[in-house]
């Protein structure tokens, strides 16, 4: 990592608020060249509060971008850190009005060219996408990193058309505790506490408006893109990771838009930008690739950027299971247009007599993380145990051939017999190596009742053969001579599905069966990046503490009862110190519960704490939040808390218990 200081321009950075049409000031932050000629504004916008949570990281690119001779931009959404308003869903329509809103303000802007750029990852990657889709005249580029397209079936909802237990729960309980988090009296001033109370009253748990919608509805169509790529007219630079469950958006993207506007690049990392150097790497230098985006679409800059090939991405070789990899082996390749010429379709059929998957309830807890994030416990264990629970198929690399490179979708094709009308299939596709390690490369599932289509359910054929076909997530992976190509079906997949109520497995039979890979045929690629460079950083500490640590991931097995528990603790941040002398402490443990023989026991359970303090203005803030989440066969039960004190009295304290039926997921 190279710490930058030598920029083509002085900076200034100075905190505005942005007036909305209904009066409401957000809160914006905004560095700036230092120049008398205006200069094109990249827009950062989401609802971390830039005046803490995501200020190291902030600091890593705003102040790159300004040096490089741009107004960069970062907005807290309404409702959150120390705008005005009141919170709504995730991505509704006031918040992507009031972007779009944002946009033509920075454009009106006498030190703005008129042109702006939106950038973000994750929440700040799918707004950048939606409202690129709503087609603000000033935004003429975007780079999205980490999103998606599709917010039912690629997001921390669903998945297959099933309910994501995992992180649809944990999320919603995490933006439950940041939603109650109170503006700053260091920069919202007197009016902090005013403002903190009526937002109190105005939060609800999202997760019930996500289970109240368990197909995909116009709730979900709304701000999925996929819906309408063509209303997206400004130009798409696509970034994503092989160990980001948001990946398949960056193939859709490249697919789907115009070849003129719109690149790709996916590499070997978690939920991160490029450039941070969390693992899995090699990192990249992301912020000057994406310089060579803004030079050429806002400045006009010919700089050869759309020369590049549509999708850049990286192929890992093979690697031992581990939960932590600082760097993965691999190279970069490069495809004209996706799909790619390089790649077939290469069947492999399974062969055999019918036999029997019924996994029991805890297969999947070596799943790993839903959202690697780089700490030590994020990815996928040794797959052998979770092999032992699944039917397995395996395909041998001849000792003597060439490696097997794919780069794609997977796919399967799987004929069942299933005792039940509802139920659920688990794919995962793994690396076996001579020793018998089994790596996870990638992997699928489907709800039985979403084989049609995820905006309807239809219940399985009870006592007939039928046909299942279904994508896994997209991949670069190289299996090698004498290793096993093993496809590996289950019927739970816990805690990452949510079990059916009868969850009576099925009958596979292998000879109607098979499995498709995207096989790449081997390139020799001219693909190159920078090493990665930020701005100094903001020099936040984290102070020591004797507490004893945590475990990030713990499995305990209840033997008399039959009862598996996975604990999770998210390590977002911990304790830290910030240079205003802001005391910023956050904790939180994520528990998932199930009985080994009875789907109807799962239960999970999350319970965030996070206090700011600032002894110079005797300012000490506390929000404890429980959320949690049981079922029986009709119907899920969910229960929530909030309790929120300040200098140690408690000033909103609510509880929410609500029943909402299943019908689908």
């Amino acid at each position: 990592m190279r710490i930058r200081t030598d920029f083509p321009h002085e900076t200034r950075h100075e905190d505005v608020r942005i007036p909305m049409a209904d009066g409401t000031l957000l809160y914006a932050r905004v560095w700036r060249p230092v120049t008398d000629e205006p200069v094109p504004a990249l827009l950062e916008y989401l609802p971390y509060r830039l005046t803490d949570w995501t200020a190291p990281r902030d600091q890593q690119r705003h102040p790159w971008y300004a040096g490089h001779g741009y107004a960069s931009v970062r907005v807290d959404v309404r409702g959150h850190g120390n705008s005005g308003g009141l919170p709504g869903d995730e991505y509704d329509a006031t918040e992507l009005a009031d972007g779009a809103a944002v946009v033509a303000w920075l454009a009106a802007q006498p030190w703005c060219t008129g042109k702006v750029g939106m950038f973000g990852i994750s929440w700040g990657g799918f707004n950048s996408l939606q409202i690129a889709a709503l087609a603000p005249e000033a935004l003429k580029a975007i780079v999205t990193v980490c999103s998606t397209d599709d917010r039912y079936d690629n997001d921390v909802h669903y998945m297959g058309g099933s309910v994501l237990a995992v992180d649809m729960h944990a999320w919603a309980a995490t933006m439950l505790a940041f939603t109650c988090r109170p503006p700053d009296p260091a920069h919202a001033g007197e009016e902090w506490r005013e403002l903190w109370l009526r937002r109190l009253e105005a939060v609800r748990p999202y997760i019930h408006t996500w289970l109240a919608h368990q197909t995909r509805d116009a709730y979900w169509r709304h701000g999925s893109v996929c819906e309408d790529y063509g209303a997206i007219k400004a130009a798409v630079l696509a970034v994503g990771g092989w160990h980001d469950p948001y990946r398949d958006t960056v193939l859709r993207l490249v697919e789907h838009l115009p070849a003129d506007r719109v690149r790709g690049i996916i590499g070997p990392w978690s939920h991160q930008y490029p450039d941070r150097g969390l693992p899995p790497g090699p990192a990249i230098g992301f912020l000057q690739e994406t310089l060579r985006w803004w030079d050429h679409h806002l400045k006009g800059v010919d700089n050869g950027v759309m020369a590049e090939p549509a999708l850049r991405s990286w192929i890992s070789e093979s690697h031992p299971p581990a939960t932590v990899y600082a760097e993965l082996p691999g190279r970069w390749v490069a495809d004209p247009s996706w799909p790619s010429p390089h790649v077939t379709r290469a069947e492999y059929g399974f062969g055999g007599e019918p036999l029997q998957v019924h996994s029991p309830q805890q297969t999947g807890l070596d799943a790993g993380r839903f959202f690697p994030f780089g700490n030590d416990a994020d990815l996928p264990p040794d797959q052998r145990d979770e092999d032992a629970h699944s039917a397995c198929f395996d395909f041998t690399v001849p000792e003597d051939g060439a490696p097997v490179e794919i780069l794609g979708r997977p796919a399967v094709r799987l004929r069942l017999l299933t005792p039940a009308p509802t139920g659920q299939i688990a794919a995962r596709l793994c690396d076996v190596a001579p020793d018998g390690s089994s790596t996870l490369v990638t992997r699928g599932a489907l709800n039985l009742s979403a084989r049609h289509g995820r905006d309807h359910a239809v219940d399985a054929p009870v006592g007939e053969w039928d046909t299942y076909a279904f994508e896994l997530n997209g991949i670069g992976h190289t299996f090698p001579p004498g290793h096993r190509v093993r496809l590996a079906v289950s019927s739970a997949y816990w805690p990452w599905l949510w079990p059916r109520p009868d969850a009576a497995g099925f009958t596979l039979d292998p000879a109607g069966s098979a499995l498709t890979l995207p096989v790449r045929a081997p390139t020799r690629d001219a693909v190159a990046f920078e090493e990665p460079e930020q701005a100094p950083p903001l020099g936040v500490t984290t102070p020591g503490t004797l507490e004893e640590t945590r475990p990030e991931r713990l499995v305990r097995r209840d033997v008399a009862k039959g009862e598996w528990t996975l604990q999770v603790d998210p390590k977002y941040g911990g304790t830290r110190v910030y240079p205003d002398g802001l005391e910023f402490t956050e904790d939180a443990v994520e528990t998932y519960t199930i009985a080994e023989d009875d789907p109807l026991t799962a239960r999970t359970r999350s319970d965030w704490t996070v206090r700011l303090h600032r002894p110079d203005l005797a300012w000490d803030v506390r929000i404890e939040t429980r959320s949690e989440i049981t079922c029986d066969a009709r119907a899920f039960h969910t229960s929530d808390e909030v309790v929120c004190t300040e200098g140690g009295e408690v000033v909103f304290h609510r509880t929410w218990e609500k029943t909402i039926p299943r019908t689908a997921g």
